[in-house]
């Protein structure tokens, strides 16, 4: 296995240990991922799609999912608007409205045109509201998070050369200084 390969699939097992470590992940909550695989190689995103950088990514993706439970949303790039790959369960399971579009690597991503290459049944979507998240080499996952979207400060803060953002989401505090928030899930 190539030396780069190798460096990016150790920093994806870290951070899965880390979002596991974190519990803010859930059976069941949807977890999106943005992914340019130009800039995890060092490229400008959208230049120099990988394949073989989507499958490892994929591949940590996937372990994150057995671990935790979570269902994978990836997000495709801007020309598709920054839709979503799901698996179809997640489409009937959360009511969401199929779209007619198959990603591909110039129109969609290399990330998204692998996960809907290697899914079992997938679909894509043009909306979710996701509970977690990572945003890996500035591809603004933002707009498919939850409100209220928190910060999750990783210590592996680069995947190859790209920048990692994570969040995870927490209900809205209602009710003002009356209200109780003891079981709630807030971390």
């Amino acid at each position: 296995m190539d030396r780069n390969i190798q460096a990016i699939e150790q920093n994806i097992n870290e951070i899965v240990q880390e979002w596991i470590d974190s519990g803010h992940l859930h059976d069941g909550d949807i977890f999106v991922i943005g992914c340019s695989t130009s800039e995890v190689g060092g490229k400008h995103i959208g230049t120099s799609g990988s394949e073989e950088i989507a499958s490892t990514i994929f591949t940590g993706m996937n372990a994150l999912k057995e671990k935790s439970g979570v269902t994978l949303a990836f997000q495709c790039c801007e020309h598709l608007n920054r839709a979503l790959v799901v698996e179809r369960k997640i489409l009937q399971t959360f009511n969401l409205e199929e779209v007619s579009v198959v990603p591909v690597p110039k129109a969609g991503g290399s990330m998204a045109a692998f996960a809907f290459k290697h899914m079992d049944d997938p679909v894509v979507v043009e909306h979710i509201t996701a509970h977690a998240g990572i945003d890996i080499g500035e591809t603004m996952i933002g707009m498919h998070l939850n409100h209220v979207a928190v910060p999750l400060r990783l210590k592996q803060r680069m995947i190859g050369e790209a920048r990692v953002a994570a969040a995870y989401t927490r209900p809205k505090l209602i009710g003002g200084t009356r209200a109780n928030y003891e079981n709630t899930r807030l971390k």
